[in-house]
């Protein structure tokens, strides 16, 4: 049976029509038919559609859809591959729901056979719901700081990634994988190509969009990996018709700024954050050390950036040395400087009201409100070097820094998430890949589980 307030608003509907009903037929008694035994129309099409009313009013169980809690707190067993069910769900046409700041942020599928099928493969938790547990989440939902967000269609993902990188060298990457949720890789010929436009969702791997290579000459000149790479990125520049590496990125990056702006969601971590704003703002500025591009940086390269192109940040000071491991000072940890280096601290999501706020809420759906810091090639963002329009979504409590952030662009939106994995904190060259099977309610990774499914939820407009 109908339990929800949309039954209150069918009764009253079949209430008005059968008021009109009763009214036409004084009149017709008195005008349009005479003769009482004629047939009268009007009235009996009034009356079928009072019958189908009262019918959904009284409708059996059967008339609505059988839900399935898919529980996004601690009684949740796999946090990780639960978006992949909801993915999954979605990619087979089904719709579902997300329960913005119930139970973590929990979702609701159809209680299909299928969607039961792969929540045990995947070891995920789901509870079936009757009417009357489904009514009272709704009435929890409408009477807190929650809100309902219908998912409609799962996004089509890519991410820019090199052919040749190792999955576990990127930390969405391995979560894409873990939850089993399908993505394509491009990289800097597709891009050019124009293939971008064939996708909703964009994930950047922690590429340097200077083309200076995260600056590891220095240290890694002579390591066989590097020259590999190197010798790589040189040879794809060349084919492509660019003069050297930084000359190639910028036009990558150039891309990528036009597809956000044409309404794609895009996201990024670690290094592929700082250095995407610095390629776009330094467009038509010379920001790369010699041994990327055969000559020395701008010396008014901080002058001629263009800051008003970017997404994220703004006035930042590039780091014109090659000899120091920095890109900027957009990012707070310095984590390869001596000197400059800064501690972990833990992590605030911040609080949004879902109603008002929602998409900042889907972004911060977690199971923890704090969580533990991890480093990067960019770890954190300068509060002074960020847009006033953007979102803060995560914080370090007194620092002067922030890790999470969230913005619109022309008609699409970008996120940025510091650091390179959330259960690696130490991350360095050659570390073992994180196997995700020990972490299945990482917190961190749900941050950016969120961000996936963040393209497949109907926008509402905002209340004012």
């Amino acid at each position: 049976m109908i339990t929800d307030h949309r039954a209150a608003a069918l009764f009253h509907v079949a209430t008005e029509l059968h008021a009109m009903a009763r009214f036409t037929l004084r009149r017709s008694t008195r005008s349009t038919f005479p003769d009482a035994s004629a047939p009268r129309p009007r009235l009996a099409r009034l009356r079928v559609v009072v019958v189908i009313l009262l019918a959904v009013l009284v409708a059996p169980t059967a008339w609505a859809q059988p839900q399935l809690l898919v529980p996004m707190d601690d009684a949740q067993q796999n946090h990780l591959k639960a978006y992949g069910l909801v993915y999954n769900s979605l990619r087979g046409g089904l719709r579902g729901e997300w329960l913005l700041n119930f139970r973590g942020g929990s979702f609701l599928l159809p209680d299909a056979a299928d969607v039961r099928r792969r929540a045990a493969l995947g070891g995920v938790s789901v509870e079936p719901l009757d009417d009357a547990a489904l009514s009272e989440i709704r009435a929890d939902v409408a009477g807190g700081n929650m809100d309902a967000v219908p998912l409609e269609k799962a996004p089509t993902i890519a991410i820019y990634t090199p052919p040749e990188a190792p999955p576990w060298d990127d930390a969405v990457t391995l979560a894409l994988d873990y939850a089993g949720i399908q993505y394509d890789k491009v990289w800097d010929p597709q891009v050019l190509d124009g293939d971008l436009s064939r996708y909703d969702w964009l994930h950047l791997h922690h590429e340097d969009f200077t083309g200076q290579l995260n600056k590891l000459y220095m240290t890694y000149r002579d390591a066989p990996w590097f020259i590999t790479q190197r010798d790589d990125n040189l040879r794809q520049a060349r084919q492509l018709g660019f003069a050297n590496i930084p000359e190639l990125k910028k036009a990558v990056a150039e891309r990528i700024r036009l597809f956000v702006q044409d309404g794609g969601f895009l996201f990024a971590m670690c290094g592929a954050t700082e250095t995407l704003e610095l390629a776009i703002a330094g467009r038509n500025v010379d920001i790369a050390a010699p041994y990327a591009d055969g000559t020395p940086i701008a010396v008014d390269a901080n002058q001629r950036m263009d800051w008003t192109r970017t997404l994220a940040f703004r006035d930042a000071k590039v780091e014109p040395s090659p000899f120091v491991n920095s890109q900027s000072d957009i990012d707070g940890h310095q984590v390869n400087v001596p000197g400059r280096r800064q501690p972990l601290g833990a992590v605030t999501l911040f609080s949004f009201s879902a109603k008002f706020d929602p998409v900042a809420s889907m972004l911060v759906q977690n199971h923890r409100g704090v969580i533990a810091d991890f480093y990067g090639v960019t770890t954190s963002f300068m509060k002074s070097r960020l847009k006033p329009a953007g979102t803060v979504l995560a914080y370090e409590e007194g620092a002067p820094w922030v890790k999470y952030i969230h913005g619109d662009y022309g008609k699409g939106s970008w996120t940025y998430l510091g650091g390179h994995d959330p259960e690696d904190p130490q991350h360095s060259i050659g570390a073992a890949p994180t196997d995700l099977a020990l972490h299945p309610n990482s917190p961190g990774y749900r941050l950016i589980l969120n961000n996936v499914l963040f393209p497949a939820a109907k926008k509402k407009p905002l209340k004012t």
